[in-house]
Protein backbone atom coordinates (compact mmCIF):
# COMPACT_ATOMS: atom_id res chain seq x y z
CA UNK A 1 0.00 0.00 0.00
CA UNK A 2 0.96 3.50 -0.90
CA UNK A 3 1.75 6.60 1.34
CA UNK A 4 -1.15 8.25 -0.02
CA UNK A 5 -3.89 4.96 0.12
CA UNK A 6 -2.33 4.43 3.48
CA UNK A 7 -3.06 7.87 4.99
CA UNK A 8 -6.70 8.08 3.40
CA UNK A 9 -7.47 4.46 5.35
CA UNK A 10 -6.18 6.29 8.56
CA UNK A 11 -8.05 9.30 8.16
CA UNK A 12 -11.22 10.08 10.44
CA UNK A 13 -13.38 12.05 7.08
CA UNK A 14 -16.72 13.04 9.30
CA UNK A 15 -14.23 14.92 11.52
CA UNK A 16 -11.90 16.66 8.78
CA UNK A 17 -14.48 17.56 6.07
CA UNK A 18 -17.26 18.07 8.12
CA UNK A 19 -15.95 21.04 9.94
CA UNK A 20 -14.45 22.47 6.89
CA UNK A 21 -18.21 21.87 5.19
CA UNK A 22 -19.51 24.35 8.44
CA UNK A 23 -16.63 26.70 8.43
CA UNK A 24 -17.24 27.47 4.27
CA UNK A 25 -20.76 27.90 5.28
CA UNK A 26 -20.91 30.35 7.84
CA UNK A 27 -18.09 32.13 6.10
CA UNK A 28 -20.40 32.56 3.45
CA UNK A 29 -23.07 33.73 5.49
CA UNK A 30 -20.83 36.47 7.83
CA UNK A 31 -19.76 37.95 4.60
CA UNK A 32 -23.35 37.70 2.83
CA UNK A 33 -25.55 38.83 5.83
CA UNK A 34 -23.12 40.57 7.89
CA UNK A 35 -26.02 42.30 9.79
CA UNK A 36 -28.35 39.79 10.24
CA UNK A 37 -25.71 37.73 11.65
CA UNK A 38 -24.73 40.01 13.95
CA UNK A 39 -27.82 40.07 14.74
CA UNK A 40 -28.17 36.57 15.46
CA UNK A 41 -24.76 36.74 17.62
CA UNK A 42 -25.98 39.11 20.26
CA UNK A 43 -29.28 37.36 20.63
CA UNK A 44 -27.63 34.30 21.59
CA UNK A 45 -25.12 35.61 23.21
CA UNK A 46 -27.33 38.10 25.37
CA UNK A 47 -29.64 34.87 26.53
CA UNK A 48 -26.45 32.67 27.33
CA UNK A 49 -24.10 35.74 28.88
CA UNK A 50 -27.68 36.74 30.83
CA UNK A 51 -29.94 33.63 31.59
CA UNK A 52 -26.46 30.89 31.63
CA UNK A 53 -23.70 33.50 33.05
CA UNK A 54 -23.63 31.08 36.60
CA UNK A 55 -22.98 28.08 34.56
CA UNK A 56 -19.66 29.79 33.38
CA UNK A 57 -18.82 30.79 36.57
CA UNK A 58 -19.35 27.85 38.71
CA UNK A 59 -17.53 25.40 36.05
CA UNK A 60 -14.53 28.37 36.39
CA UNK A 61 -14.21 28.33 40.21
CA UNK A 62 -15.12 24.31 40.20
CA UNK A 63 -12.16 23.27 37.88
CA UNK A 64 -9.49 25.93 39.67
CA UNK A 65 -10.56 24.13 42.81
CA UNK A 66 -10.40 20.60 41.55
CA UNK A 67 -6.91 21.56 40.00
CA UNK A 68 -5.46 22.55 43.59
CA UNK A 69 -7.19 19.21 45.24
CA UNK A 70 -5.33 17.30 42.60
CA UNK A 71 -2.27 18.95 43.29
CA UNK A 72 -1.80 18.60 47.12
CA UNK A 73 -3.68 14.88 47.47
CA UNK A 74 -2.00 11.80 46.95
CA UNK A 75 -2.69 12.14 42.78
CA UNK A 76 -0.23 14.46 42.73
CA UNK A 77 2.43 11.48 42.62
CA UNK A 78 1.37 10.22 39.88
CA UNK A 79 4.12 10.25 37.31
CA UNK A 80 2.83 11.38 33.39
CA UNK A 81 5.18 8.67 31.63
CA UNK A 82 7.40 5.90 32.95
CA UNK A 83 10.64 7.85 32.66
CA UNK A 84 13.44 8.52 34.66
CA UNK A 85 13.38 12.61 34.19
CA UNK A 86 10.94 14.91 31.91
CA UNK A 87 11.42 15.09 28.81
CA UNK A 88 11.75 19.22 28.85
CA UNK A 89 14.09 21.26 30.93
CA UNK A 90 11.80 23.26 32.92
CA UNK A 91 12.72 26.46 31.58
CA UNK A 92 11.99 25.13 27.96
CA UNK A 93 8.23 23.84 29.03
CA UNK A 94 7.39 26.48 30.87
CA UNK A 95 8.63 28.87 27.99
CA UNK A 96 6.58 26.23 25.75
CA UNK A 97 3.33 26.40 27.68
CA UNK A 98 3.35 30.27 27.72
CA UNK A 99 3.81 31.27 24.06
CA UNK A 100 1.90 27.79 22.64
CA UNK A 101 -1.44 29.46 24.29
CA UNK A 102 -2.51 32.53 24.08
CA UNK A 103 0.47 34.60 23.82
CA UNK A 104 -0.12 36.85 20.94
CA UNK A 105 -3.89 37.65 22.25
CA UNK A 106 -2.39 38.73 25.64
CA UNK A 107 -0.24 41.30 24.06
CA UNK A 108 -3.22 42.57 22.52
CA UNK A 109 -4.78 42.81 25.50
CA UNK A 110 -2.28 44.48 27.88
CA UNK A 111 -1.86 46.88 25.39
CA UNK A 112 -5.49 48.24 26.03
CA UNK A 113 -7.43 45.65 28.13
CA UNK A 114 -7.28 48.47 31.01
CA UNK A 115 -8.43 51.13 28.86
CA UNK A 116 -11.45 49.10 28.41
CA UNK A 117 -12.44 48.81 31.83
CA UNK A 118 -11.84 52.40 32.38
CA UNK A 119 -15.01 53.30 30.76
CA UNK A 120 -16.75 51.03 32.97
CA UNK A 121 -18.94 52.67 35.30
CA UNK A 122 -18.73 49.53 38.09
CA UNK A 123 -14.95 50.17 37.87
CA UNK A 124 -15.72 53.96 38.92
CA UNK A 125 -17.90 52.58 41.58
CA UNK A 126 -15.52 50.19 42.95
CA UNK A 127 -12.84 52.69 43.55
CA UNK A 128 -11.63 53.95 40.36
CA UNK A 129 -8.69 52.99 37.66
CA UNK A 130 -5.97 53.07 39.43
CA UNK A 131 -7.12 50.10 41.69
CA UNK A 132 -9.45 48.34 39.72
CA UNK A 133 -8.03 48.93 35.56
CA UNK A 134 -4.95 47.31 36.51
CA UNK A 135 -6.45 44.27 38.69
CA UNK A 136 -9.14 43.08 36.32
CA UNK A 137 -7.06 42.27 34.03
CA UNK A 138 -5.01 39.88 36.27
CA UNK A 139 -7.96 38.47 37.20
CA UNK A 140 -9.64 37.85 34.43
CA UNK A 141 -6.52 35.72 33.06
CA UNK A 142 -5.16 34.77 35.89
CA UNK A 143 -5.51 31.08 38.33
CA UNK A 144 -9.51 30.41 36.93
CA UNK A 145 -8.39 31.07 33.68
CA UNK A 146 -5.39 29.22 33.61
CA UNK A 147 -7.51 26.33 35.51
CA UNK A 148 -9.01 25.82 32.53
CA UNK A 149 -5.47 24.58 30.64
CA UNK A 150 -4.17 22.89 33.49
CA UNK A 151 -6.61 20.28 34.70
CA UNK A 152 -7.14 19.10 30.82
CA UNK A 153 -3.54 19.30 30.16
CA UNK A 154 -3.22 16.33 33.62
CA UNK A 155 -6.41 14.60 32.17
CA UNK A 156 -5.12 14.06 28.88
CA UNK A 157 -0.99 13.70 30.04
CA UNK A 158 -2.44 10.65 31.80
CA UNK A 159 -4.05 9.73 29.19
CA UNK A 160 -1.50 9.67 26.64
CA UNK A 161 1.89 8.96 29.02
CA UNK A 162 0.17 6.59 31.30
CA UNK A 163 -2.88 4.69 29.45
CA UNK A 164 -1.05 4.78 26.21
CA UNK A 165 -4.26 5.57 24.34
CA UNK A 166 -3.97 6.13 20.41
CA UNK A 167 -7.03 8.01 19.88
CA UNK A 168 -5.80 11.68 20.69
CA UNK A 169 -9.48 13.39 20.89
CA UNK A 170 -11.45 14.94 23.46
CA UNK A 171 -14.40 12.08 23.38
CA UNK A 172 -11.11 9.49 24.25
CA UNK A 173 -10.64 11.59 27.50
CA UNK A 174 -14.70 10.98 28.32
CA UNK A 175 -14.33 6.81 28.00
CA UNK A 176 -13.93 6.30 31.44
CA UNK A 177 -17.33 7.54 32.08
CA UNK A 178 -18.79 7.22 28.97
CA UNK A 179 -17.60 4.07 27.99
CA UNK A 180 -18.15 2.51 24.66
CA UNK A 181 -20.62 5.37 23.51
CA UNK A 182 -17.15 7.15 22.56
CA UNK A 183 -16.73 4.69 19.69
CA UNK A 184 -20.61 5.89 18.00
CA UNK A 185 -22.25 9.12 17.33
CA UNK A 186 -21.69 10.34 20.57
CA UNK A 187 -18.00 10.90 20.74
CA UNK A 188 -18.13 12.29 16.87
CA UNK A 189 -20.54 14.54 18.06
CA UNK A 190 -18.17 15.60 21.08
CA UNK A 191 -15.36 15.87 18.64
CA UNK A 192 -16.73 17.73 16.06
CA UNK A 193 -18.45 20.13 19.29
CA UNK A 194 -14.45 20.77 19.93
CA UNK A 195 -13.50 21.07 16.44
CA UNK A 196 -15.36 24.33 15.90
CA UNK A 197 -15.45 25.45 19.44
CA UNK A 198 -11.75 25.73 18.47
CA UNK A 199 -12.17 27.44 15.06
CA UNK A 200 -14.14 29.94 17.07
CA UNK A 201 -11.48 30.33 19.45
CA UNK A 202 -8.97 31.23 16.59
CA UNK A 203 -11.40 33.13 14.78
CA UNK A 204 -11.56 35.53 17.84
CA UNK A 205 -8.26 35.69 18.23
CA UNK A 206 -7.14 36.50 15.02
CA UNK A 207 -10.26 39.07 14.27
CA UNK A 208 -8.96 41.23 17.62
CA UNK A 209 -5.53 40.94 17.14
CA UNK A 210 -4.35 41.07 13.60
CA UNK A 211 -6.13 44.79 12.70
CA UNK A 212 -3.41 45.86 15.62
CA UNK A 213 -0.63 44.04 13.13
CA UNK A 214 -1.59 45.80 10.02
CA UNK A 215 -2.24 49.71 11.35
CA UNK A 216 1.44 49.32 13.17
CA UNK A 217 2.74 48.11 9.73
CA UNK A 218 0.47 51.15 8.08
CA UNK A 219 2.46 53.35 10.62
CA UNK A 220 5.64 52.23 10.01
CA UNK A 221 5.43 51.51 5.97
CA UNK A 222 3.24 54.42 5.18
CA UNK A 223 1.05 51.79 3.56
CA UNK A 224 -2.39 52.65 3.80
CA UNK A 225 -4.16 50.78 6.48
CA UNK A 226 -7.19 48.45 5.28
CA UNK A 227 -8.71 45.27 5.34
CA UNK A 228 -6.70 44.32 2.73
CA UNK A 229 -3.58 45.19 5.00
CA UNK A 230 -5.10 43.04 7.31
CA UNK A 231 -6.10 39.99 5.24
CA UNK A 232 -2.17 39.96 3.79
CA UNK A 233 -1.61 40.14 7.79
CA UNK A 234 -3.71 36.98 8.36
CA UNK A 235 -1.85 35.07 4.82
CA UNK A 236 1.73 36.19 6.12
CA UNK A 237 0.71 34.87 9.68
CA UNK A 238 -0.73 31.61 8.38
CA UNK A 239 2.30 30.96 5.68
CA UNK A 240 4.88 31.48 8.62
CA UNK A 241 3.05 28.99 10.77
CA UNK A 242 2.55 26.64 8.07
CA UNK A 243 5.68 27.27 7.19
CA UNK A 244 7.05 26.20 11.27
CA UNK A 245 4.44 23.23 11.25
CA UNK A 246 6.60 21.03 8.86
CA UNK A 247 9.06 21.32 11.37
CA UNK A 248 7.22 19.57 13.93
CA UNK A 249 7.97 19.62 17.45
CA UNK A 250 11.44 20.66 17.31
CA UNK A 251 10.70 24.04 15.21
CA UNK A 252 7.76 24.46 17.83
CA UNK A 253 10.56 24.34 20.61
CA UNK A 254 13.10 26.54 19.04
CA UNK A 255 10.50 28.84 17.90
CA UNK A 256 9.22 29.37 21.71
CA UNK A 257 12.86 30.00 22.46
CA UNK A 258 12.93 32.61 20.12
CA UNK A 259 9.44 34.04 21.27
CA UNK A 260 10.78 34.58 24.65
CA UNK A 261 13.78 36.74 23.96
CA UNK A 262 11.39 38.89 21.56
CA UNK A 263 8.81 39.31 24.35
CA UNK A 264 11.35 40.02 27.16
CA UNK A 265 13.06 42.57 24.49
CA UNK A 266 9.34 44.06 24.30
CA UNK A 267 9.15 43.91 27.61
CA UNK A 268 12.10 45.50 28.42
CA UNK A 269 11.94 48.47 26.12
CA UNK A 270 7.94 49.69 28.40
CA UNK A 271 9.57 49.17 31.56
CA UNK A 272 13.51 51.37 31.04
CA UNK A 273 12.62 53.28 27.90
CA UNK A 274 9.23 54.66 28.98
CA UNK A 275 10.35 56.31 32.08
CA UNK A 276 7.71 54.92 34.67
CA UNK A 277 9.11 52.19 35.92
CA UNK A 278 8.82 52.98 39.25
CA UNK A 279 4.85 53.79 38.67
CA UNK A 280 5.05 50.35 36.67
CA UNK A 281 6.16 47.93 39.23
CA UNK A 282 4.30 49.70 41.81
CA UNK A 283 0.58 49.31 40.21
CA UNK A 284 1.72 46.06 39.85
CA UNK A 285 2.34 45.21 43.05
CA UNK A 286 -1.26 46.86 44.34
CA UNK A 287 -3.34 44.75 41.60
CA UNK A 288 -1.67 41.73 43.00
CA UNK A 289 -2.63 42.05 46.11
CA UNK A 290 -6.08 43.74 45.54
CA UNK A 291 -7.08 40.29 43.69
CA UNK A 292 -5.48 38.24 46.34
CA UNK A 293 -7.79 39.89 48.62
CA UNK A 294 -11.07 40.00 46.63
CA UNK A 295 -10.12 36.76 44.74
CA UNK A 296 -13.39 35.17 45.75
CA UNK A 297 -15.93 37.79 45.41
CA UNK A 298 -14.22 38.79 42.13
CA UNK A 299 -15.06 35.22 41.65
CA UNK A 300 -18.53 35.13 42.41
CA UNK A 301 -20.01 38.92 41.55
CA UNK A 302 -22.47 38.23 39.02
CA UNK A 303 -24.61 41.69 39.02
CA UNK A 304 -28.42 39.85 39.81
CA UNK A 305 -30.05 43.29 39.58
CA UNK A 306 -27.86 43.49 35.93
CA UNK A 307 -26.69 47.09 37.39
CA UNK A 308 -24.13 47.60 35.16
CA UNK A 309 -23.83 43.47 33.40
CA UNK A 310 -19.92 44.36 34.16
CA UNK A 311 -19.45 40.00 35.07
CA UNK A 312 -21.55 39.58 31.58
CA UNK A 313 -19.75 41.44 29.36
CA UNK A 314 -16.52 40.79 31.07
CA UNK A 315 -15.59 37.69 33.20
CA UNK A 316 -18.26 35.44 31.59
CA UNK A 317 -16.34 36.55 27.83
CA UNK A 318 -13.18 35.65 29.19
CA UNK A 319 -14.12 32.23 31.00
CA UNK A 320 -15.69 31.10 27.80
CA UNK A 321 -12.66 32.25 25.78
CA UNK A 322 -10.42 30.36 27.66
CA UNK A 323 -12.92 27.54 27.60
CA UNK A 324 -12.73 27.29 23.79
CA UNK A 325 -8.96 27.25 23.38
CA UNK A 326 -9.56 24.14 25.99
CA UNK A 327 -9.89 21.36 23.06
CA UNK A 328 -6.20 21.59 21.56
CA UNK A 329 -3.86 23.62 24.02
CA UNK A 330 -3.83 21.27 27.18
CA UNK A 331 -3.42 18.20 24.71
CA UNK A 332 -0.22 20.12 23.48
CA UNK A 333 1.04 21.06 27.65
CA UNK A 334 -0.26 17.23 28.02
CA UNK A 335 2.16 15.97 25.80
CA UNK A 336 5.14 18.05 26.39
CA UNK A 337 4.78 17.06 30.27
CA UNK A 338 5.41 13.54 30.03
CA UNK A 339 8.05 12.17 33.00
CA UNK A 340 6.59 15.04 34.94
CA UNK A 341 4.50 14.31 38.25
CA UNK A 342 0.49 15.40 38.52
CA UNK A 343 1.56 18.01 40.75
CA UNK A 344 3.86 19.27 39.18
CA UNK A 345 2.63 19.96 36.03
CA UNK A 346 0.03 21.46 37.89
CA UNK A 347 1.54 23.59 40.18
CA UNK A 348 4.44 24.46 37.66
CA UNK A 349 1.76 25.12 34.90
CA UNK A 350 0.34 27.42 37.66
CA UNK A 351 3.72 28.99 38.05
CA UNK A 352 4.77 29.51 34.28
CA UNK A 353 1.51 30.72 32.51
CA UNK A 354 0.23 33.33 35.48
CA UNK A 355 4.02 34.84 35.70
CA UNK A 356 4.37 35.47 31.90
CA UNK A 357 1.22 36.69 31.71
CA UNK A 358 1.06 38.85 34.80
CA UNK A 359 4.51 40.22 33.50
CA UNK A 360 2.89 41.48 30.62
CA UNK A 361 0.08 43.01 31.98
CA UNK A 362 1.80 44.79 34.46
CA UNK A 363 4.25 46.46 32.50
CA UNK A 364 2.73 46.87 29.15
CA UNK A 365 -1.17 47.84 30.98
CA UNK A 366 0.59 49.86 33.97
CA UNK A 367 2.20 52.12 31.43
CA UNK A 368 -0.61 52.93 29.31
CA UNK A 369 -2.15 53.83 32.50
CA UNK A 370 0.57 56.15 33.32
CA UNK A 371 0.14 57.87 30.06
CA UNK A 372 -3.53 58.61 30.86
CA UNK A 373 -3.35 59.31 34.41
CA UNK A 374 -0.17 61.26 34.95
CA UNK A 375 0.28 62.66 31.42
CA UNK A 376 -3.03 63.62 29.80
CA UNK A 377 -3.20 60.94 26.94
CA UNK A 378 -6.70 59.90 26.96
CA UNK A 379 -6.49 56.57 25.63
CA UNK A 380 -9.92 55.33 27.14
CA UNK A 381 -11.69 58.46 25.83
CA UNK A 382 -10.62 57.62 22.53
CA UNK A 383 -11.93 54.08 22.68
CA UNK A 384 -15.35 55.76 24.14
CA UNK A 385 -15.49 58.16 21.21
CA UNK A 386 -15.50 55.31 18.70
CA UNK A 387 -11.92 54.85 18.56
CA UNK A 388 -11.03 51.58 17.42
CA UNK A 389 -8.31 49.49 20.09
CA UNK A 390 -5.52 49.71 17.63
CA UNK A 391 -5.55 53.25 16.90
CA UNK A 392 -5.83 53.48 20.80
CA UNK A 393 -2.45 51.23 21.41
CA UNK A 394 -0.34 53.60 18.76
CA UNK A 395 -1.30 56.75 20.89
CA UNK A 396 0.78 54.58 23.88
CA UNK A 397 3.28 53.67 21.04
CA UNK A 398 4.00 57.30 20.30
CA UNK A 399 4.96 58.19 24.07
CA UNK A 400 7.89 55.96 23.72
CA UNK A 401 11.11 56.70 22.36
CA UNK A 402 11.94 55.37 19.07
CA UNK A 403 7.97 54.35 18.53
CA UNK A 404 8.76 52.86 14.62
CA UNK A 405 11.18 50.62 16.28
CA UNK A 406 8.67 49.61 19.18
CA UNK A 407 5.98 48.84 16.57
CA UNK A 408 8.22 47.06 14.57
CA UNK A 409 9.23 44.49 17.65
CA UNK A 410 5.78 44.44 18.16
CA UNK A 411 5.00 43.44 15.12
CA UNK A 412 7.61 40.84 14.75
CA UNK A 413 6.89 39.53 18.37
CA UNK A 414 3.09 39.23 17.49
CA UNK A 415 3.93 36.57 14.34
CA UNK A 416 6.11 35.21 16.23
CA UNK A 417 3.84 34.52 19.08
CA UNK A 418 1.22 33.67 16.44
CA UNK A 419 3.23 31.06 14.96
CA UNK A 420 4.36 29.27 17.86
CA UNK A 421 0.57 29.14 19.30
CA UNK A 422 -0.45 27.88 15.98
CA UNK A 423 2.26 25.45 14.87
CA UNK A 424 0.77 23.86 18.46
CA UNK A 425 -2.86 24.18 17.31
CA UNK A 426 -2.37 22.58 14.05
CA UNK A 427 0.10 19.89 16.03
CA UNK A 428 -2.64 18.98 18.24
CA UNK A 429 -6.13 19.41 16.07
CA UNK A 430 -4.79 17.36 13.38
CA UNK A 431 -4.57 14.44 15.54
CA UNK A 432 -7.97 14.69 15.04
CA UNK A 433 -8.22 13.44 11.83
CA UNK A 434 -6.80 10.68 12.41
CA UNK A 435 -8.45 6.97 13.79
CA UNK A 436 -6.04 6.26 15.48
CA UNK A 437 -2.60 7.74 16.33
CA UNK A 438 0.30 6.33 18.67
CA UNK A 439 1.89 8.87 20.81
CA UNK A 440 4.99 9.29 19.74
CA UNK A 441 4.29 9.63 16.38
CA UNK A 442 3.16 13.14 14.72
CA UNK A 443 0.20 13.62 11.90
CA UNK A 444 1.38 13.80 8.08
CA UNK A 445 2.13 17.05 7.07
CA UNK A 446 -0.56 17.43 4.28
CA UNK A 447 -3.12 16.95 7.10
CA UNK A 448 -1.16 19.67 9.33
CA UNK A 449 -1.29 22.11 6.20
CA UNK A 450 -4.87 21.46 5.91
CA UNK A 451 -5.57 22.52 9.64
CA UNK A 452 -3.15 25.42 8.98
CA UNK A 453 -5.87 26.90 6.35
CA UNK A 454 -8.80 25.70 8.17
CA UNK A 455 -7.73 28.39 10.64
CA UNK A 456 -7.34 31.32 8.65
CA UNK A 457 -11.10 31.35 6.50
CA UNK A 458 -13.35 31.78 9.64
CA UNK A 459 -11.40 35.31 10.57
CA UNK A 460 -11.47 36.58 7.20
CA UNK A 461 -14.94 36.43 6.56
CA UNK A 462 -15.04 38.12 10.28
CA UNK A 463 -12.71 40.66 9.16
CA UNK A 464 -14.68 41.15 5.95
CA UNK A 465 -17.95 41.47 7.48
CA UNK A 466 -16.30 44.32 10.63
CA UNK A 467 -17.68 43.03 13.51
CA UNK A 468 -17.25 44.17 16.53
CA UNK A 469 -15.33 43.61 19.89
CA UNK A 470 -19.07 42.65 21.24
CA UNK A 471 -19.59 40.32 18.67
CA UNK A 472 -16.52 38.84 18.16
CA UNK A 473 -16.71 37.88 22.15
CA UNK A 474 -20.28 36.18 21.09
CA UNK A 475 -18.60 33.83 19.16
CA UNK A 476 -16.45 32.23 22.05
CA UNK A 477 -19.33 32.48 24.83
CA UNK A 478 -21.80 30.86 22.12
CA UNK A 479 -18.59 27.98 21.41
CA UNK A 480 -18.03 27.52 24.73
CA UNK A 481 -21.57 26.45 26.11
CA UNK A 482 -21.54 22.95 24.69
CA UNK A 483 -17.46 22.48 25.72
CA UNK A 484 -18.30 23.55 29.26
CA UNK A 485 -20.21 20.02 29.29
CA UNK A 486 -17.78 18.16 27.71
CA UNK A 487 -14.89 19.38 30.35
CA UNK A 488 -17.31 18.05 32.85
CA UNK A 489 -17.22 15.16 31.51
CA UNK A 490 -13.47 14.79 31.38
CA UNK A 491 -13.00 15.92 34.72
CA UNK A 492 -15.10 13.58 35.94
CA UNK A 493 -13.23 10.51 33.78
CA UNK A 494 -10.07 11.92 35.29
CA UNK A 495 -10.84 11.96 38.80
CA UNK A 496 -12.43 8.21 38.38
CA UNK A 497 -8.94 7.02 36.56
CA UNK A 498 -7.07 8.36 39.25
CA UNK A 499 -8.94 6.52 42.07
CA UNK A 500 -9.05 3.10 40.16
CA UNK A 501 -5.01 3.85 39.36
CA UNK A 502 -4.30 4.43 43.05
CA UNK A 503 -6.00 1.21 44.43
CA UNK A 504 -3.95 -0.81 41.33
CA UNK A 505 -7.16 -1.82 39.07
CA UNK A 506 -7.26 -2.33 35.73
CA UNK A 507 -9.71 -0.44 34.01
CA UNK A 508 -11.38 -2.15 30.41
CA UNK A 509 -11.65 -0.35 28.04
CA UNK A 510 -11.36 -1.36 24.49
CA UNK A 511 -7.34 -1.52 25.30
CA UNK A 512 -5.74 -3.57 28.21
CA UNK A 513 -3.48 -1.93 30.48
CA UNK A 514 -2.69 -2.77 34.07
CA UNK A 515 -1.66 0.17 36.27
CA UNK A 516 0.74 -0.70 39.72
CA UNK A 517 -1.04 0.53 42.98
CA UNK A 518 1.00 3.46 44.40
CA UNK A 519 0.48 1.85 47.33
CA UNK A 520 -0.60 5.24 49.29
CA UNK A 521 -3.20 5.89 51.87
Amino acid sequence: MDEKKKLRTMIDWMTTLLPLVGVVLLCVVFVMFPEQSVIVLQTVRGFLGDECGIYYAVIGTGILTCSLYLAFSKYGEIKLGDIKKPEHSSFRWGVMIFTSTMAADILFYSLCEWALYANEPYIEEMGGIQRWASTYPLFHWGPIAWSFYIILAVAFGFMLHVRGRDKQKFSEACRPLLGVKVDGILGKIIDLIAIFALIAGTATTFSLATPLLSEAVSRVTGLPSSVGLTIFMLLLIAGVYTLTVLFGMKGISKLASVCSYLFFALLLYFLILGGETVYILETGFSALGNMAQNFIGMSTWLDPLRENSFSQNWTIYYWAYWMVWCVATPFFIGSISKGRTIRNTILGGYGWGLAGTFTSFIILGNYGMAQQLKHGVDVSGFIAAGGSYPEAILKVFDTLPLPKLGLILLVVTMIAFYSTTFDALTMVVSSYSYKRLPVNQEPDKRVRIFWAVMFILFPIALIFSENSMYSLQSVSIIAAFPIGIVILVIVGSLVKELREYSKGKVIRTNHTENYPSLNKK
